[in-house]
């Protein structure tokens, strides 16, 4: 489970820097841009020590990241820009767990433990006490519903590309040849680029606006950054973990990314957190290591 606490911290700052960055170019572009960096740094490890496009799960996983890249993070960077990068990914995370779980338990057969319902259920309770926020009375009513509204597509997107990856992990187990983390993030996100580029095209094609100048020049490093955090080493961390643990296990851990904003957002966008925070927070936590304890065990 250590992957899956790594994983929260890479996609925190990939949130953080995620939110600046939509900012500046539109949520379309700066997704599009930082899965074309991640594809490129990805391809030079798949193609050189890991397993390239080959293994009978490709399409799986390829189709996983169209979801899941493509139109899941979409909608995550259409969501940013609304409703923050707290509430976002809020939203996304404790939506996409209980998904997935039902998802894997219908298709795959996984089945859960009370002890590891009930303590991923602390998770999720801990992360939304901690992060139910109440700012959303100060968000434009428009916003506010577009906003959940693709905060919850994006949820969705990401727990049907959560058990197509486990599902991707067991084809190819049982042909006798297992892929590494590193290499399924680099199959699915060549799905993620093909969906991004796509909508990139449409977008630019019904605009009108024109674009501000010096844009690129302020917002290369964030996509650097955002690549780096997120489809590069976070997604390859997560992949990992979900080679080993069912995704009821790994989501909820990857729910506390929300917590681990919180510095980051204090530091960076002057946020201080209260005692909701701080308290969700706690329970959150201990939610996690007893999950992460109960799963250690389970045979």
């Amino acid at each position: 489970m250590l992957a899956a606490f790594l994983t929260t911290i890479l996609f925190s700052i990939s949130a953080i820097s995620g939110h600046r960055t939509a900012k500046l170019l539109g949520g379309t572009e700066a997704n599009f841009s930082r899965l074309c960096v991640a594809a490129a740094l990805l391809a030079v490890y798949a193609h050189t020590v890991g397993g390239g496009l080959g293994g009978p799960a490709f399409v799986t996983l390829f189709v996983s990241g169209c979801i899941g890249f493509g139109v899941g993070d979409m909608a995550f960077f259409q969501s940013l820009p609304r409703l923050g990068s707290r509430l976002s990914v809020l939203i996304t995370h404790c939506l996409s767990s209980p998904m997935a779980a039902l998802m894997e338990w219908m298709w795959l057969g996984t089945g859960l433990s009370l002890a590891e319902i009930g303590f991923a259920l602390v998770i999720l309770a801990g992360v939304a006490l901690a992060l139910a926020p109440s700012e959303h009375l100060h968000i434009e009513r428009r916003a506010l519903f577009a906003g959940l509204g693709f905060g919850s597509l994006a949820a969705l997107c990401q727990a049907v590309g959560a058990v197509m990856s486990r599902k991707g992990f067991a084809l190819a187990e049982a042909a006798g040849q297992p892929l590494d983390g590193v290499t399924v993030g680099y199959q699915r996100i060549l799905g993620g680029v093909l969906v991004g580029a796509a909508l990139l095209v449409w977008v630019k094609r019904a605009s009108a606006s024109t674009p501000e100048p010096g844009r690129w020049r302020r917002a290369w490093p964030l996509v650097l950054v955002n690549s780096l955090a997120g489809p590069t080493l976070g997604v390859s961390l997560y992949q990992w973990a979900l080679k080993d643990h069912p995704s009821a296990h790994v989501l909820p851990i990857v729910a506390l990314t929300p917590l681990v904003i919180i510095p980051f957002a204090y530091h960076l966008e002057g946020e201080r957190p209260g005692w909701r925070s701080l308290a969700g927070g706690a329970v959150a936590v201990i939610g996690a290591v007893a999950l992460a304890w109960v799963a250690s065990r389970a045979p």
